[in-house]
């Protein structure tokens, strides 16, 4: 607590299963210039967070070891020069780490208002993905009303986030999924069509879809043999997103379709860009998502909710891949 300067925090003791996530005794850390420390009721759950148990994913230099990427909950304290913001306010935000504890610190920058009408849970559902989703998906792919986007992955976070501001911003949306009920929940979100992957052929489905032309933007965190089958689906001056690879990061492409479509191949990390690139992300989002958050139009799906000393529990679920949407932590 912050009157004994000590909280608890959930680590990794040591590279492993998920087991090795475990309350510790943590002091609680002070803002800097510039940061506000949050008094954390919830956090969210996501895949980097698995990596960097199991020991593939540092932190970046400087970034606490404590895992968790997004968080909702109260502003504790303010660090010096701060505007904006007043102790008690409702906040969520996106961090480089630091997120399963009780309290975190963050820049300032990379805070948002809770939309109207969200829970706590819901709000630490949002910073991640939505981030993420909106660098990738409208800025390096640069998807436009009117085109089509592929979603692979598409009842992941980032997935079932896609593929609801793909449909909100007027695009044509398809998505990759396996199984039925998955299939059903990508429709339910604003999925044209949902492709059961164990099933379909993807490139097929799309192209037909489309009239032989293929989509505009594929949104890709499976990679492997994922990125050739990619490239084929795309239409000319199409763009290949790549920010996962749940399947392998290496990939045996042929770049002869890559010239005579014109084709875009980009990919991108979020939790190492300079807070100046957050900053600026977070500003689109305030102003063209949030309000549609608050409408209700977009939002955060949440599969289930943990209390934080069974963050393990969350981690074999989200390794299982049974869920449709978010993992969340919350505290007391």
């Amino acid at each position: 607590m912050a009157e004994s300067r000590t909280m608890t925090a959930i680590e990794v003791s040591q590279p492993g299963k998920p087991e090795v996530l475990v309350p510790a005794n943590r002091p609680v850390p002070d803002p800097a210039p510039g940061e506000i420390r949050i008094a954390v009721q919830a956090a969210g759950v996501n895949r980097p967070d698995v990596l960097q148990r199991l020991g593939k994913y540092n932190p970046p230099p400087g970034i606490t070891d404590i895992p968790g990427l997004e968080v909702a909950g109260t502003v504790d304290a303010l660090g010096e020069g701060v505007e904006g913001w007043r102790v008690g306010d409702p906040v969520c935000a996106l961090l480089a780490g630091g997120g399963y504890a009780e309290f975190c610190v963050v820049p300032a920058a990379q805070c948002l208002p809770i939309p109207a009408g969200l829970s706590m849970a819901e709000a630490a559902a949002l910073p991640e993905t939505f981030f993420t989703v909106w660098s990738n998906v409208f800025e390096r792919g640069a998807l436009q009303p009117g085109e089509a986007l592929l979603v692979h992955g598409g009842t992941s976070g980032i997935g079932t986030t896609a593929i609801q501001l793909g449909a909100a911003f007027g695009a044509r949306v398809f998505a990759t999924a396996r199984g039925a009920e998955k299939c059903a929940a990508c429709v339910r979100l604003g999925a044209e069509r949902a492709i059961d992957y164990a099933e379909e052929d993807f490139v097929a489905v799309v192209k037909e879809a489309t009239g032989g032309t293929g989509v505009n933007v594929v949104l890709d965190i499976v990679g492997g043999d994922y990125v050739a089958r990619s490239i084929d689906a795309l239409a000319v001056e199409g763009r290949y997103v790549c920010i996962g690879f749940v399947r392998g990061a290496t990939a045996n492409v042929n770049f002869f379709p890559v010239m005579t479509k014109r084709l875009v191949l980009t990919g991108s990390t979020l939790r190492a860009r300079p807070v100046a690139y957050k900053q600026a992300v977070a500003e689109q989002l305030k102003a063209r998502v949030w309000p549609l958050v608050a409408a209700g139009t977009v939002k955060p799906v949440v599969h289930e909710v943990f209390p934080f000393a069974n963050a393990a529990d969350a981690h074999r679920l989200m390794e299982s891949n049974q869920h449709v949407g978010k993992l969340v932590l919350t505290v007391g």
